[in-house]
C-alpha cells in the first residue's frame, strides 16, 4: 500500500512539473502580449480666419479634419479657448536702435497685462538688448509687472534670437497655452544664438510666437526687411501671429494680439500610425466643407515627439 502511494505521489510529482514547464512559457507570452502603449494627447491650438480677415470663432468640432505626416487623425479633444490658462511672457527689445520707444513700450505693457490677464493666467517680462534679463518672473501680480516693466533700460546690441530661446525655455514646464509676445524692429547684431536655435526652442516647448514688429516707416524702401523676415516667419511656424506697429501705436498691435488669443480652438488628438524613430512631426489642420479660399486656418507647423513628454 505504501508503495503505490509513495508511486502515485511521484507521478504527480512528474506531471506537475511538466504542467507548470508547459504554463510557464504561456504565462510569459501572455505578458509580453499585454504591453502598454503609452500614446501622449497631441494639443493644437488653431486660429481661423475668412478671406477678408475677420475672426471666424463659431466652427464645431466637425468642421475640422486634421493630420500627422499625411495620416488623418480622430479629433479627441475640441475647446474653444476661453477658459485654458495663458502663460505669456513679453520680451521687449531695448537695443539702441528702439531706444526712443522704450517709454510708449512701458507704458503700452503695462496696460496689456491689466487688459488680457485673467485669475488663471501668468506673465513674465524679459528685456532683451547686448543680453537677456528677466525682469519680472511669472506672475498674476500687476503691481509686480508694472514694477518690472519700470525698470526697462537700454543697452546697445540686439539678441533677439537668444532672447527667443531663452523665453521658450521657460515656457516650456508650463501648463495651458505657452506665448511669447516679442516687441523688436527684428535685428539681431548680438549674434549669440541663430534663427533656427529660436525656431526649434519654441517649437519644442510648444510656443506660439507673436511679434510685434517696430520699424520707423513700415514701407519704407531700402531697408534691411531681413530681421522683420524672421519674424514674420517665426509666428507663422508656431501658429502665432505678427502686427506691425501703425498709426494705432503699441496699444492698438497689443489688443490684436489679445483679440486672436481669445479667438483660438483647441484641436486635440492620440497620433496613430506615426513614423518609427521619426523626430519632428507635421500638423495639418483643415476645414473640408469649404473653399479652398474661404478660410485662413494657422496652427503650428508641427511638433517634436519629446515635447509631449514635457508637457504631459
Amino acid at each position: 500500500m505504501k508503495a503505490r502511494r509513495g508511486a502515485w505521489v511521484s507521478l504527480c510529482r512528474r506531471v506537475g512539473s511538466r504542467a507548470l514547464l508547459l504554463v510557464t512559457p504561456l504565462a510569459l507570452a501572455a505578458q509580453q502580449t499585454t504591453l502598454h502603449v503609452d500614446v501622449k494627447l497631441v494639443n493644437i491650438f488653431v486660429n481661423v480666419t475668412d478671406k477678408d480677415g475677420a475672426i471666424v470663432g463659431n466652427l464645431t468640432r466637425d468642421d475640422f479634419a486634421i493630420f500627422e505626416d499625411g495620416r488623418p487623425q480622430q479629433i479627441a479633444i475640441f475647446e474653444k479657448q476661453s477658459e485654458v490658462p495663458l502663460n505669456l511672457t513679453l520680451a521687449i527689445d531695448t537695443s539702441g536702435s528702439v531706444q526712443k520707444d522704450m517709454s510708449e513700450e512701458e507704458g503700452a505693457a503695462k496696460r496689456f497685462a491689466q487688459a488680457i490677464l485673467r485669475p488663471q493666467d501668468q506673465m513674465s517680462v524679459l528685456q532683451f538688448a547686448t543680453t537677456v534679463h528677466e525682469l519680472t518672473p511669472f506672475t498674476n501680480k500687476l503691481a509686480v509687472i508694472d514694477r518690472g516693466l519700470h525698470e526697462l533700460h537700454s543697452d546697445w546690441a540686439t539678441a533677439l534670437y537668444e532672447a527667443i530661446s531663452v523665453g521658450a525655455e521657460r515656457l516650456g514646464p508650463k501648463q495651458g497655452r505657452k506665448v511669447l509676445v516679442v516687441i523688436s524692429d527684428g535685428d539681431d547684431t548680438a549674434k549669440t544664438s541663430t534663427y533656427a536655435d529660436a525656431l526649434e526652442a519654441a517649437l519644442r516647448n510648444e510656443v506660439m510666437i507673436y511679434s510685434i514688429i517696430d520699424v520707423p516707416i513700415e514701407a519704407s524702401a531700402g531697408r534691411d526687411i531681413g530681421g522683420e523676415h524672421a519674424l514674420i516667419t517665426l509666428a507663422e511656424q508656431t501658429g502665432g501671429k505678427h502686427f506691425y506697429v501703425g498709426d494705432g501705436g503699441l496699444d492698438k498691435a497689443f489688443a490684436q494680439v489679445s483679440d486672436d488669443l481669445r479667438t483660438q480652438y483647441l484641436v486635440g488628438y492620440y497620433p496613430r500610425r506615426q513614423d518609427a524613430g521619426a523626430d519632428f512631426h507635421r500638423v495639418v489642420v483643415t476645414i473640408p466643407r469649404a473653399a479652398p479660399d474661404e478660410f485662413n486656418i494657422r496652427n503650428k507647423t508641427g511638433y517634436y515627439s519629446d515635447a509631449l513628454v514635457k508637457s504631459n
